[in-house]
């Protein structure tokens, strides 16, 4: 997918795709869970630093692992081999994610009830798959799973992630759903394909990155997209990211981390403008 030249869109609170209470519910509730996501991830990614720096004896008993959230905190857990799996290492980290200031616990123990429940839902999604076609994988990406319960919902997203710098991955990833009692109900590819960008050329380049939507992806940009850019897009040096599906264009701000939503045809207004602006 080829970068754009840098746009910049003007547009007031006034205009009136972004004051329909519908659309600002349905994006809001997305880059919530998308920045959850995102924290998930993240306390993943330095986590996992931390263990094999810290507590790389271990190394050989684990399984796995999953991050969470409890509040402030996010958590990342390393479990065993066993044949009742317990944790063997918890990370936690505050909000900064500083890894000088995260705390480092080896202790040994069982799961949490809720840790007991993402656990589950993790190897069930895992044991999906690796049973099912439906999802793919590609040279030199891996798949990583983010299990996750708010309230009565309880989910794991599967996201593509790459093994070389300096290419963001977007698309080629699934959701699914379980009940109260961690039985899978729904499995689904979100995008139908894979989207590799790469990073800006040069610090100074200023650029506008983009991918589409078909329409069984959806009109709005999902999760899965918000937390992949919100991990990658200051590696990256991208300025926007634009999802553009059969009705409406979603912008990301890949430097304040906000959303906007027009419609197509207040899209095609303020591009007609523009372009009546350039004649005169």
């Amino acid at each position: 997918m080829k970068k754009l030249t840098l746009l910049f869109i003007y547009f007031t609170l006034s205009t009136p795709i972004l004051s329909q209470n519908k659309i600002d519910d349905q994006t809001s509730a997305i880059v919530t869970e998308g920045k959850q996501l995102y924290r998930s991830e993240l306390a993943s990614w330095y986590g996992t630093d931390l263990f094999f720096e810290k507590l790389n004896d271990k190394k050989a008993k684990v399984a796995g692992y999953f991050s969470y959230s409890e509040k402030s905190i996010s958590k990342c857990v390393f479990f065993s081999t066993d044949a009742t799996p317990k944790v063997l290492a918890t990370i936690s980290f505050d909000s900064t994610y500083n890894t000088q200031t995260a705390l480092v616990d080896g202790t040994e123990r069982a799961f949490s009830n809720s840790e007991a429940d993402l656990y589950s839902i993790r190897k069930q999604a895992l044991a999906e798959i690796n049973s099912d076609t439906i999802f793919k994988s590609y040279t030199n990406t891996s798949l990583n799973l983010i299990p996750i319960i708010s309230g009565s919902e309880k989910k794991v997203y599967v996201l593509t992630g790459p093994e070389k710098t300096g290419v963001v991955i977007l698309g080629n990833d699934y959701l699914l759903t379980f009940n109260k009692q961690n039985q899978l109900l729904s499995k689904k590819r979100l995008h139908k394909n894979i989207i590799p960008i790469n990073y800006a050329k040069t610090p100074e380049e200023k650029v506008v990155t983009m991918h589409t939507h078909l329409p069984e992806t959806g009109d709005f940009i999902t999760a899965t997209d918000i937390c992949t850019l919100m991990l990658y897009e200051k590696f990256a040096n991208w300025e926007q990211h634009i999802v553009m599906s059969e009705n409406y264009i979603n912008i990301w701000d890949c430097h304040k981390d906000i959303l906007a939503v027009l419609t197509k045809e207040a899209w095609d207004n303020i591009n007609k403008a523009r372009n009546e602006r350039k004649k005169n």
